[in-house]
């Protein structure tokens, strides 16, 4: 069985739980990370270096990085209808994934971790202003995609670049003190994914 070593709460396990649930994958999981077991002791360095989670245990086979790993486990249970074998269209997906886990992961810095967390030293006020504006700009693109080749990322159907974009978009619609403008496409998305009961589970649960 699946071993996956991380908090529940966390935004990156959460995605790894997210694809679990839609593929039917069975998964035993532990309580590491902020305010649980730390990542910081050898053993758990041993297996991720970085003393981040999620690490996820495959049959002995030792992961790291949420997007890396959701890749891996849709291409090995043969989950083609959200990784599909087709090597352009995989691109694509792999392009939105990369997207987040740069552009809107370095802006998520100080919109979220600096602005509602306010956790040092992101809470720097001008790294959250910058945050908050290019988080802003980044919605925006992703609110015209939607509009012009929606109602998923990739167009009529469920994908695995679904998974960050939609964490992205619910902690979008959960961060406070921020000026929302209209994106009526990607709230659109947002009820969408809402339909499904993985999202609701692990992406629009409350949590940010």
């Amino acid at each position: 069985m699946l071993h996956i070593l991380g908090r529940a709460n966390s935004f990156n396990v959460r995605k790894v739980l997210w694809l679990c649930d839609e593929i039917g994958l069975p998964f035993k999981r532990e309580d590491y990370g902020r305010g649980f077991r730390p990542t910081n002791t050898p053993e758990f360095l041993k297996l991720n270096p970085t003393g981040q989670v999620p690490c996820v245990i495959d049959d002995g086979f030792v992961m790291r990085e949420s997007h890396a790993i959701v890749r891996y486990l849709a291409a090995k249970h043969a989950a083609t209808a959200l990784f599909p074998a087709d090597l352009q269209r995989r691109q694509h997906i792999e392009a939105w994934m990369d997207w987040v886990a740069y552009d809107v992961t370095h802006s998520m810095r100080g919109a979220f971790l600096g602005g509602q967390l306010q956790e040092p030293p992101w809470n720097n006020p001008w790294f959250v202003a910058q945050g908050r504006k290019d988080l802003t700009d980044q919605m925006k693109l992703l609110n015209d995609s939607l509009q012009a080749g929606g109602p998923y990322v990739l167009g009529a159907t469920f994908c695995l670049a679904d998974i960050p974009v939609g964490l992205v978009v619910n902690r979008w619609f959960s961060l406070k003190d921020l000026e929302r403008p209209d994106y009526p496409a990607l709230a659109a998305y947002y009820d969408l994914l809402t339909e499904r009961p993985a999202y609701r589970a692990h992406g629009r649960n409350g949590l940010p």
